[in-house]
């Protein structure tokens, strides 16, 4: 039974391990700190390997506490009480959170508030659009902190930022913000920018 309890602290570590690259921008902007929001994006990488590390210790796990167990005929009047942590119960609770875990980069954007902003544009000659390469970024989650911190400037019409590509697209009123500021709005998430170039409206 030890052995299943640490292939359960193992299903565990590996779930947390996979998706805490997700997780701490969420965290970091709870806590007011955005600038650790990609601490643990250099897991990314071997995200894959933990899930599938994940699955094959739950599985066994899964596997050790469903095969037909062979008990010697006992004719003792005493039955040893199974200790929680050693039930189906507890290990469906694990599975259950670890599926939660693994499945967090999926939902994590509802944690970032939508903000309404509204946008007054004196002179369509002020508008711009620019794109920003950005290093660092791991999830979806890590696009929510970028545009997050990005909406935060004035004269921002527009943020999309994709994780997959590395960039951010942003328009913005020219008269209200600049691309330093930006720039620096996008560096304080912790991810950083390392290009910047025009794109025609």
């Amino acid at each position: 039974m030890k052995s299943g309890n640490k292939l359960i602290g193992v299903g565990i570590l590996t779930a947390m391990a996979a998706s805490l690259c997700c997780i701490t921008p969420v965290l970091a902007l709870i806590a007011g700190a955005s600038g650790l929001g990609s601490t643990f994006s250099w897991l990314e990488p071997f995200r894959t390997y933990f899930i599938g590390l994940t699955i094959l210790v739950l599985g066994f796990a899964w596997f050790q506490k469903l095969k037909p167990f062979k008990q010697k005929y006992c004719n003792c009047k005493t039955k040893k009480e199974t200790k929680f942590i050693q039930t189906k119960t507890f290990l469906g609770i694990v599975t259950a959170f670890t599926i939660i875990m693994l499945t967090f980069p999926y939902y994590s954007s509802i944690f970032y508030l939508k903000t309404e902003k509204q946008i007054i544009v004196v002179d369509k000659s002020n508008i711009h659009k620019v794109e920003f390469t950005i290093s660092g970024m791991a999830c979806a989650s890590c696009e929510e902190h970028v545009n997050h911190e990005v909406n935060k400037l004035t004269g921002i019409i527009s943020s999309k930022t994709s994780y997959e590509n590395g960039k951010a697209v942003v328009e913005f009123d020219n008269s209200k913000t600049n691309v330093s500021e930006i720039e620096k709005a996008i560096n304080t998430t912790g991810y950083h920018v390392t290009k910047s170039k025009n794109k025609s409206l």
